[in-house]
Formats: C-alpha cells, sequence, structure tokens
C-alpha cells in the first residue's frame, strides 16, 4: 500500500517542521506551575465538558436537542477521517511518545473542538468569540502539553472546519422538507 509511505514521507520532508519546533520550544518555555492543572482540566476534562453540555442541550428543548443532533451528526465523521489518518500517518508526538492508535497527527482534541465550536456559532452566532476562544484554548493546551505539533492542531481544526461544513451541509440538505411535485 503506497498512502501510509507517501504520507509519512510528506509530513517527514514538510518544510514547516522548522515552524513546529519553534512553536514547541515557545510552548514548553510558557509552562508554569500554576498553570498545569488548569491546562489538563482543559485538555483532558474537555469531554466531560462536552457530555454535560450535550445533557443541557438534550433538556433544552427543540433548539437544544437539535444541535445536539447536528454535533453528532458533524463529530461521527470528523473522528471516523481523524483517526484513521492517524493510524495512516504515525506520527511521534513531540513528547516522543509512539503509539499508533494514538498517534500526534492530526490532533483529535482539536478537530473536536473546532468542529463543535462551528455548529454552535451556526445556532447562536453572537456566541462565535466565545466558541472559537474555548477551541483555541483546547488546542493551544495540547501544544503546551507537549502532545501534539503545531502542524497537528492546525491540520486537526482544518478537518473540523471542512468536516463539520460538509456534515452539516449534507445534513441539512437531506433533513429539509422536499417540494411536492406538481404535475
Amino acid at each position: 500500500m503506497i498512502a501510509r509511505p507517501l504520507a509519512i514521507a510528506l509530513l517527514l520532508v514538510w518544510p514547516g517542521q522548522g515552524v513546529d519546533d519553534a512553536c514547541r520550544a515557545l510552548a514548553q518555555a510558557s509552562r508554569r506551575p500554576a498553570l498545569e492543572a488548569p491546562m489538563h482540566a482543559v485538555s483532558d476534562d474537555a469531554r466531560w465538558a462536552l457530555v454535560a453540555a450535550g445533557a443541557v442541550a438534550a433538556l433544552a428543548g427543540p433548539v437544544g436537542r437539535a444541535v445536539l443532533l447536528e454535533a453528532a451528526v458533524v463529530l461521527v465523521p470528523v473522528n471516523l477521517v481523524v483517526e484513521g489518518t492517524k493510524r495512516l500517518v504515525d506520527r511521534a508526538r513531540p513528547d516522543g511518545t509512539r503509539k499508533r492508535s494514538n498517534a500526534s497527527f492530526p490532533s483529535s482534541h482539536a478537530a473536536n473542538a473546532v468542529a463543535v465550536a462551528f455548529v454552535l456559532s451556526r445556532r447562536w452566532r453572537r456566541g462565535l468569540p466565545a466558541f472559537l476562544a474555548l477551541a483555541a484554548l483546547v488546542a493551544w493546551s495540547r501544544l503546551y502539553l507537549d502532545r501534539h505539533w503545531l502542524s497537528d492542531v492546525l491540520a486537526g481544526a482544518a478537518l473540523g472546519v471542512l468536516l463539520g461544513w460538509g456534515a452539516l451541509a449534507l445534513w441539512r440538505r437531506l433533513r429539509a422538507p422536499r417540494a411536492l411535485a406538481v404535475g
């Protein structure tokens, strides 16, 4: 199979490795004892916040349930593509950890955070700055904790937006009431 060696070769010769290294150095230089627990909470506890938000949305009436359903519709393809790409590329994490099922590229945290921010901002446009700030904080926490390279986070964010937009557009198109044929 040629796809995996090609993906690895492209990743290894990507001219942005210097940018990845510089960003890693910056993130690691910014580490402070007082920030460790909050950054771990943002990074590791984000999924519990998502579950809690989902529970609130489910109880919030029709709009909340619609948002919850749209988030699920968006997160399924995002995670399928992200996890498949991780296994294909098998990139080591900046901290040296290497495990194919949990590879570095792309960042699933960034992909999920951006995808959820996208869904929420489609329903509540005024919340866009807050949704993006939270997604950016999740992405930065992955760099700060030395779990991802900048290119991992950027690729994850791009996948979150692109796949989120595509999945949501398809979902809404399939759900739109069809015009009755007059004949």
